[in-house]
């Protein structure tokens, strides 16, 4: 078999930098549930490395199933659910995020062998014995790209210039949620509904009870204690 044959950041990267088309996009992250997916998180590739010569990928060097070598690298898996937002996959998204969340070793510290409060650089594969041991805590830029993907892609609360848009990915399960966000010196409360159990798409958009065409709150709408609702459908 092939090794290194399905790489993670190609597969998103594809979707999220807009050039794959929507079926190429769906097929890609369709490969990466299929060869990248653990309990853990998601490997860097696959299969991993065994008999490359290390002159063509160092990756060899490490034990299958950590780092480079079929590793699950925590630092991507945002870019992941970057993805499976970008084509509405609320589920999936929030599937691959809890997955690698700190507090989702919460009654299993003993797997993960670090502090339970702190993301990691790296977390062995399930192709390896120390399948969800995790190493290099504090060493990663995990948590600032988790809180991002967090926010602005699952939650879909995303400062732009003309505004604040809202437009969330989340599991089709949930009921909805309510953000207080503070943007440009304002504080808002923002409110979501889900009635319609839909994963993205936003059916109405209120500013103060007054309804708003689009999903755009406007800079013009912004002050202090401002109610913005929102209903998914």
């Amino acid at each position: 078999m092939e090794e290194g044959k399905v790489y993670l950041n190609t597969q998103v990267w594809s979707v999220i930098s807009g050039v794959a088309t929507e079926a190429q996009g769906r097929r890609a992250l369709e490969s990466m549930r299929e060869w990248l997916a653990t309990p853990y998180g998601l490997m860097l590739c696959a299969p991993p490395f065994e008999k490359t010569p290390r002159h063509v990928m160092d990756g060899v060097v490490y034990n299958k199933g950590i780092k480079e070598n079929g590793g699950i690298f925590n630092h991507p898996q945002a870019w992941a659910v970057m993805a499976e937002c970008a084509l509405g996959h609320g589920d999936q998204a929030f599937e691959y995020y809890r997955a690698y969340m700190p507090a989702a070793y919460n009654t299993r510290a003993e797997l993960r062998e670090i502090e339970p409060y702190v993301h990691s650089q790296t977390t062995y594969a399930s192709c390896s014995p120390n399948a969800g041991k995790s190493r290099v805590p504090w060493l990663t830029g995990t948590a600032s790209w988790s809180l991002f993907v967090a926010v602005q892609h699952i939650l879909g609360i995303v400062p732009e210039v003309d505004g604040l848009r809202i437009d969330p990915c989340i599991p089709r399960h949930w009921p909805g949620f309510e953000v207080q966000r503070t943007f440009r010196g304002h504080r808002l409360t923002i409110r979501v509904e889900n009635p319609a159990s839909a994963c993205r798409g936003v059916r109405e958009l209120r500013v103060d009870g007054k309804l708003i065409a689009g999903n755009c709150v406007p800079v013009s709408a912004l002050r202090d204690g401002l109610l913005v609702e929102v209903k998914l459908g």
